[in-house]
């Protein structure tokens, strides 16, 4: 696998690369620009050479590859009965809503966090209780005593959690995890945990799944999950929720189907298999990669851009950089990395109004492309400092 492939993603309908300006290095949204593992790609040619692409359904081997997965990754026995569908995490987190809330009823997220989440709640005319998380000295953690307050209003009915966290790419401990388990209990709340980035976890740390180990949790929480960002096959659209309580199960199918979501696309399929079953070997490189990578980026800003602090990810393909020393507001700031170096980050703002001097940086590409951001980021930053002190 050469992971120092600059692959040419323009014209091939990558929301990453269809972008109007010329010469844009995209370091934004959170897909990976390397190929996937060779036996994704495998089965994916045995599946179009067979020619006929009509309806799919789920086999055993596919519930099994998951089932497997996650025995290997977490030690975690998971019954097949609670493996739903999903063509994505927010589809089912939005119909998981459509089931547990009503108009008026209050959802609690941990900010700044993935953006879709806010439109997700609102979607359903439900209320957004932030539980900011605080940030000192570059790190992370949760405020639980806000936490505990805001779960205790009558209308507060369920907490979407972040695990580990996107963007500030937090792993949360064992016991952060029982103390959200408890405080969701002792209110009544219902928890949907997004572990989109389990897999993605860096050295020294571990991804514990929400219910692993607690029964207590069982019945009230649901685990969202995937191999689209662990094998960079989101366009496959297969996404799982395990749901364990049988009665939101069969409720969250029934909507499912009502939607018309419920079959899954022929090729993800046979994706999802591949990489549950063999992909586990270009996963041990990418982390490699990823880990170089993120050293590469947390060190240049170290020694070339004191404006900027990388805060240290734990987990994901991702890097939240603390902006606040350039003295620009939320839009301004990535409008001077888009126009004055031509590098396209998230924003962070978008992530909630505690991200406003932030941006997401995606460093999940050749090291050649990340170098030649940052080296432009260097560039523009060095020009304000002349000009500052002109």
């Amino acid at each position: 696998m050469n992971w120092n492939d600059c692959i040419e993603r323009s014209n091939t309908h990558s929301v990453k690369w269809s972008f109007p300006i010329e010469d844009v290095i995209p370091m934004c949204i959170a897909d990976m620009d390397f190929q996937v593992s060779p036996a994704i790609v495998e089965a994916l040619n045995r599946k179009a050479q067979h020619g006929i692409y009509g309806y799919s359904t789920f086999s055993e081997r596919y519930f099994n590859s998951i089932i497997s997965w996650w025995k290997k990754r977490f030690n975690m026995e998971i019954n097949k009965d609670w493996i739903s569908f999903s063509p994505g995490i927010i589809p089912g987190i939005n119909v998981l809503l459509s089931v547990l809330t009503k108009p008026g009823d209050g959802v609690i997220i941990q900010s700044p966090v993935y953006y879709p989440f806010y439109s997700t709640i609102e979607n359903h005319g439900c209320s957004i209780i932030n539980n900011t998380l605080l940030y000192k000295d570059g790190e992370y953690s949760i405020d639980f005593q806000d936490l505990e307050e805001k779960a205790r209003h009558a209308k507060t009915k369920l907490l979407i959690l972040c695990s580990p966290h996107n963007p500030v790419g937090r792993v949360w401990t064992r016991d952060e995890l029982e103390r959200i388990g408890d405080i969701a209990l002792r209110h009544d709340l219902w928890v949907i945990s997004d572990e989109m980035h389990g897999d993605l976890v860096y050295e020294g740390y571990e991804h514990i799944p929400l219910f692993k180990n607690n029964d207590r949790i069982l019945e009230k929480s649901i685990l969202c999950a995937a191999p689209s960002k662990t094998f960079n096959i989101a366009g496959l659209q297969t996404s799982i929720l395990l749901i364990p309580n049988k009665d939101l199960r069969d409720q969250y199918n029934e909507k499912l189907t009502g939607f018309g979501l419920m079959r899954p696309n022929v090729f993800g399929i046979e994706g999802t298999i591949a990489a549950y079953e063999e992909g586990e070997p270009w996963l041990r490189e990418l982390q490699m990669v990823l880990e170089e990578n993120k050293q590469y980026v947390l060190n240049y800003l170290e020694q070339h851009l004191p404006e900027l602090k990388g805060i240290v990810p734990q987990a994901t393909h991702l890097i939240w950089i603390d902006c606040s020393k350039l003295g620009m507001e939320s839009e301004e700031l990535c409008t001077f990395f888009l126009e004055k170096a031509k590098v396209k980050f998230d924003e962070g703002f978008k992530f909630g109004s505690s991200g406003n001097k932030f941006v997401r940086m995606n460093i999940a590409c050749p090291k050649e492309r990340i170098d030649l951001a940052l080296r432009r980021m260097h560039q523009v930053i060095l020009e304000q400092r002349i000009n500052q002190h002109a």
